[in-house]
């Protein structure tokens, strides 16, 4: 004969709550076990003589609550080998909110025995009708051990249950607070339904863990809003606005644009992002990663419109594509360093072009046409290099400079000259690989050198009073010298 494991529910409130049938279970039950005997119930149980043992201690041994349901559903098969059948009783319905009944039912037929659910009154028909909200506008039930962000959607009902004390409703608090605002009113409901225990009180979000009744008893309700605070955090409402803006009601420039006539715009806004990554200025460069988000939602948005592809396809094919060319990490292969890692994704690569049919003729066929020309050089030259095609020592590169630089002072014409400028500066760029340098960034911070340098000329010549044309270039110099020096005071070199 099969072992069993009858669980069953023990409600939401008290005694006189109980279905008939749960209540002679528990009275005619030989071995009956809880999962927590700090329930309503419970006191009325002892009182009318029910013996039981519950898992109470088990919290106590352990700082983390799946290794509680582990321990919980570990012993309840040993105890049910030992004595064949078995009642396990847990507060509300077994099947609402019990990872233990899940982690049970889920090991059943492994360990060859029967798994009978008999039911009970969930907390959930107590919680509505004290709240008095209905589900049907949409609601979702949550786990309050293991809330994660994106499981909260500001638009529906959400009910937090398992907050037993303040450190569960602190990681509450926090997980909520990224997408609503500090104040949101919440509502913290125990023992819902309860005579005389039940306890509601609404409270801002920010005060969540300052109560001191936690108890296993304990729901929080986050009402659903309409408040652009807390939707304007949402993906799905950024989509909504792009799609608004360039519907027939919408706005008329937006709605006139193509991916053509705003191709320049991903670029300066792409710009823009680097120059406040320069800066270090984390206030700005959210602002303009927004700006560079927009671009990539408008050319989203007119694919879906012609059929082409959605943002949700961008996203599911970004996810597939990270997974895929990380299998160090999401599967068994292995990457000792951050070069091992980069080779697999460039190998990994280039086998899904050879899937679609995209066989490159050249190794540089993968580097984009459109890329700045010094960064073009700069990844054409390292692609040459991974195979050999490179110079042994730096020493060849400083020769090689100087016969592009004799070439160019040589060269006559503007076509020639064009020509051997460009070679002086493949060799340069080479010369920064070599070093280990970014030609980009390396430019860039020149360009940001002489522009404080010339603006602190600028403002020298306004102090005193003149113009470029009555200024001579001693005096220019020497402000350019006070400004180099200024700026090495002030990073302290």
């Amino acid at each position: 004969m099969m072992k069993k494991i009858i669980v069953i529910g023990l409600g939401a409130g008290n005694l006189e709550g109980l279905p008939l049938r749960i209540y002679r279970i528990l009275k005619g039950a030989k071995h009956l076990y809880l999962r927590t005997e700090k329930h309503p119930v419970v006191a009325e149980l002892l009182a009318e003589g029910v013996a039981y043992e519950s898992f109470d201690d088990v919290y106590k041994a352990h700082d983390q609550f799946p290794e509680v349901y582990e321990e919980i559903s570990d012993r309840l098969f040993r105890m049910v080998e030992e004595k064949d059948e078995i009642v396990y009783a847990v507060p509300g319905h077994p099947l609402v909110a019990e990872r233990t009944v899940q982690l049970l039912m889920d090991r059943a037929e492994e360990q060859g025995v029967e798994i009978k659910v008999k039911g009970g009154q969930s907390f959930l028909d107590p919680v509505f009708a004290s709240l008095k909200i209905d589900p049907v506008e949409g609601f979702a039930l949550l786990d309050g051990t293991d809330l994660q962000k994106h499981q909260v959607q500001p638009n529906l009902h959400h009910l937090i249950c398992q907050v037993y004390d303040a450190f569960v409703a602190s990681d509450v608090k926090l997980t909520l607070m990224e997408a609503y605002p500090d104040d949101y009113p919440v509502t913290v409901v125990t023992a819902a339904g309860v005579t005389e225990e039940e306890r509601i009180q609404t409270i801002p979000l920010y005060e969540l863990d300052r109560l001191d009744n936690y108890s296993n008893l304990t729901t929080v309700y986050v009402p659903p809003t309409e408040e652009d605070r807390a939707l304007n955090r949402q993906f799905w409402r950024l989509r909504e606005i792009v799609a608004i803006l360039r519907s027939p009601n919408g706005c008329p420039w937006d709605r006139e644009q193509t991916h053509q006539s705003i191709r320049k715009n991903l670029i300066e806004e792409t710009y823009e992002v680097l120059e406040t990554i320069d800066d270090e200025d984390p206030e700005a460069m959210c602002e303009e990663m927004g700006d560079l988000l927009l671009q990539i939602m408008l050319h989203s948005q007119m694919a879906e419109e012609e059929g082409y592809f959605t943002v949700q396809d961008v996203i599911a094919g970004l996810n597939e594509k990270l997974i895929r060319r990380h299998p160090h990490v999401f599967g068994a292969s292995n990457a000792e360093d951050a070069d091992e890692a980069l080779q697999n994704w460039e190998d990994i690569k280039k086998k899904e072009k050879q899937g679609k049919g995209k066989e490159t003729i050249s190794r540089l066929d993968g580097v984009p046409r459109d890329l700045p020309a010094i960064l073009k050089a700069y990844k054409y030259q390292k692609k040459a290099a991974d195979v050999g095609f490179d110079w042994d020592e730096l020493s060849e590169v400083f020769d090689k400079v100087k016969e592009e630089w004799e070439e160019l002072k040589e060269a006559q014409t503007l076509e020639h000259r064009r020509e051997e400028l460009g070679d002086l500066l493949f060799v340069i760029v080479n010369i920064a690989r070599f070093m280990k340098i970014d030609p980009e960034e390396a430019l860039a911070l020149t360009n940001k050198k002489f522009y404080y340098r010339f603006s602190y000329i600028e403002k020298k010549i306004i102090e005193a009073g003149k113009t470029f044309e009555n200024t001579s270039l001693d005096e220019m110099e020497n402000w350019w010298q006070e400004a180099k020096q200024k700026k090495k005071e002030e990073e302290g070199i």
